[in-house]
Formats: structure tokens, sequence, C-alpha cells
């Protein structure tokens, strides 16, 4: 057991980069908030990814939530490399608001990202990007809350995913 693995289910997300013929769209579980205020996240990506040179470059990046139905999208980005793969997928690239890079259109949400930072950690280099644009689907979150019906993935393990089923739980008081 890889010790990393002890940390999941984890969320998982779409990370596009570049521009034009180049835009590139590659699978994600290792991101989260790194601030509120400023809204900033972050992404660890491996420097044999092609997108980590796209976001070298371009210094910006979008954070795509995907749902259940793009289940065979996200296998195919996660697993083949370079932009060519996108001819594989019904991903759909659209342009984003606030930057260069496009969001992705039959996501759930798309945060758009200005690099503000990089670290490089072990194997895999931490981008920070602060969050100056977004879209979602209103079908997919209700007022702060994401609709759990949304079809939200995890990744379980090598090949296997899940959603999250509709009953909350909270703490007793």
């Amino acid at each position: 057991m890889r010790p990393y693995r002890l940390l999941y289910p984890m969320r998982t997300y779409l990370v596009v980069a570049g521009r034009g013929e180049e835009a590139n769209v590659m699978a994600a579980d290792w991101v989260t908030i790194v601030s509120a205020e400023p809204f900033m996240v972050g992404v660890a990506v491996a420097p044999e990814r092609y997108t980590w040179g796209l976001i070298k470059k371009h210094r910006e990046f979008v954070i795509s939530v995907p749902d259940l139905e793009m289940l065979d999208d996200v296998w195919i980005v996660g697993t083949r490399h370079g932009p060519s793969k996108l001819r594989e997928t019904s991903i759909e690239l659209v342009p984003s608001k606030a930057i260069e890079t496009p969001s992705i259109g039959n996501a759930l949400a798309n945060l758009e990202c200005r690099l503000v930072d990089e670290r490089t950690y072990g194997d895999h280099t931490w981008f920070v990007g602060e969050v100056v644009g977004s879209s979602y689907r209103r079908d997919a979150f209700s007022g702060d809350s994401p609709r759990l019906e949304a079809g939200f993935l995890a990744h379980a393990s090598w090949t296997d995913f899940v959603t999250f089923e509709e009953k909350i739980h909270r703490p007793s008081e």
C-alpha cells in the first residue's frame, strides 16, 4: 500500500492549461483551497506532464469540476498524454471569463486561476493560483452548497470512482 493512498477517496478534478491548439486537460486528485481571501487554490503536477509546461509558459490554469457523466473523459485525460487525446472525449472547451486558458463547458464548475506561486516538493510542483473568474452549472449548486445528486466525482482507487450519497450527516450538539 502506498501511504498516500491512505488519504483516498479524494475529489477528482480536471486541470486545463494552454491556449488554442496546445490546450490540454489532465485529471488531478491533488487539488485544494489554500486561501479564502484572496481565494486561491493549489494543484500538484508532475514535471513530466504536458500540462506542467503549459502552466509554466502561460502562468494560468483552470480547475474544472467533472460529474459522473464525464467519467470516461476523466479516464482518457488522466491516462493519455498531450492535447490530441481531447479528440477522443466529449469535453467542450469554451472561453473563460477572465483568462485566456479555456474552461470546460460541460463541467459542473470552473475556477479560472492566475499563477501566483510555484514550489517543487519531491516529484511534483505545487502550483498556486488566485481565482480570478468562475462559472458553474446552476443545477449543481444551491446557495453555497453543492447538490450531491449532481454527481460530483471522487477517486477511490486506480479504476474506481464514487459519487456522494444524497444523505447529509451532521454532528450532534
